[in-house]
């Protein structure tokens, strides 16, 4: 038997919100404690773990929390590690629960949280980070216990500003950025991704902010991409609340969570099948449960014109999230990430990972699709047309421009994106 206890950060605060009993295996079941029920902060954990007295299912469960651990490589290698099997999310949890995405925190029974540190990396380090690829992260994963979800090669790790030098958080020390490697399989991607997430803010969309770390002489085994992570926020200066770690200030855990743990559906079926409705299901969730439902909704519709006219066929229910207020009181759509042309790579799908209206192959689908998906999820389809039409007008330009830029940095290889983008994309299907 196992038994996990699990608490979530409140304005800087750990609270015990509950238990998980299972067998060490993929049967568990969550159930929250009667004080925290009865407590000051009495939020659910995710809108699929309503607040109750009665222990959830073991499949309502399983999704939640399985949905807070890596997958692939790092996934497999974390499970050798902790001599168990893959679909032991249980045992993988109670590894690498002491920081996991968001502002939930696991641990076995009864076990102290263990303390938090810093450690600065050398730039052999980091060099060697973006290098060796998925055999490195995984073995970082390991030895700071933090969960990340999504494939293989991304770390967490602490930026300090002022020196602009990389930390290892060790314990349960909170990481600030999330580092990805490049990847053997699709050349440029990190300058891929953010030739994106540039595009879409010069486009208007929030996105999670993000810059290459290059350590040598800008080849894909010499970059890294980096992410500030959007679920951890500083104090403002000179707070009093504000703590720290060897010198460091420790930022806030603010909570989230991905639309796949949301909608109760388990990772594996991240991408939409025959027969279900992920788009129409994602904006009433948005209406049901965000701060402020039409700006959110604006802000959803205008992400999924993005990933068609950019070519993103990756655009999975995990790669968009509710993120929560520090106080949990307040509930938005958390900025766009994730985003690349999954297009410009002949060894990638062209089928969406959402349906577009009655279409899901990318080169299938028409501005008509937009509009028929704009019906269907309840938004007025003349303001959402005319968002597609400015989105796409601006689109060509606006992606020249972020091109530039990065060239201008030293990134030669994002002109040749910029060119099989407008070739490849759902743009050129537009035109």
């Amino acid at each position: 038997m196992i038994n996990l206890q699990v608490s979530i950060e409140v304005n800087g605060v750990q609270c015990r919100a509950g238990t998980i009993h299972g067998d060490g295996r993929r049967k568990g079941t969550f159930s929250y404690d009667r004080n925290y029920l009865t407590g000051p902060v009495a939020v659910p954990l995710s809108v699929a773990l309503p607040l109750q007295e009665k222990p959830f299912s073991e499949a309502r469960t399983h999704y939640f929390f399985d949905g807070l651990l890596p997958e692939g490589f790092t996934r497999r290698s974390v499970a050798w590690w902790a001599r168990a099997s893959e679909e032991d999310y249980l045992s993988i949890l109670a590894a690498l629960g002491r920081e996991c995405i968001g502002a939930i925190q696991i641990l076995p029974e009864n076990e102290l949280p263990p303390a938090p540190s810093y450690r600065k990396m050398t730039l052999a380090q980091v060099q060697a980070l973006a290098r060796e690829g998925a055999s490195k992260s995984a073995e970082i994963v390991t030895q700071t216990h933090l969960s990340l979800t999504g494939a293989s090669g991304k770390v967490g790790l602490y930026r300090n500003p002022p020196d602009e030098a990389w930390y290892l958080p060790r314990g349960d020390a909170p990481s600030t950025h999330i580092l990805k490697q490049s990847h053997v399989r699709f050349r440029h991607i990190i300058t891929n991704e953010q030739l994106a997430l540039l595009t879409a803010q010069e486009l208007g969309l929030e996105t999670t902010e993000s810059f290459i770390v290059n350590t040598k002489d800008g080849k894909d085994e010499e970059i890294l991409f980096a992410a500030r992570r959007f679920d951890r926020e500083f104090s403002p200066e000179n707070s009093p609340q504000t703590q720290f770690v060897d010198g460091l200030a420790v930022p806030l855990r603010l909570h989230q969570e991905d639309f796949a743990q949301a909608l109760a559906i388990p990772a594996a079926d991240k991408y939409e099948k025959p027969g279900t409705h992920y788009l129409q299901d994602m904006f009433a969730l948005l209406r049901r449960v965000s701060s402020n439902p039409i700006e959110d909704q604006l802000k959803l519709w205008s992400i999924l014109i993005f990933d068609y006219l950019i070519g993103n066929t990756d655009n999975h229910l995990k790669n968009y999230s509710l993120l929560y207020s520090p106080d949990l009181k307040s509930v938005r759509l958390a900025p766009a990430y994730d985003i690349v042309s999954t297009a410009v790579y002949e060894q990638s799908t062209r089928e969406m990972a959402l349906r577009i209206g009655s279409e899901h192959i990318l080169d299938e689908v028409t501005r008509n699709s937009f509009l028929l998906a704009a019906s269907e999820a309840g938004l007025g389809t003349r303001l959402a047309m005319k968002y597609f039409d400015r989105m796409a007008e601006q689109f060509p330009s606006t992606l020249e421009k972020a091109a530039s830029r990065l060239a201008e940095e030293g990134y030669p290889e994002a002109e040749y994106l910029r060119n099989k983008i407008l070739q490849c994309g759902g743009y050129c299907k537009y035109l």
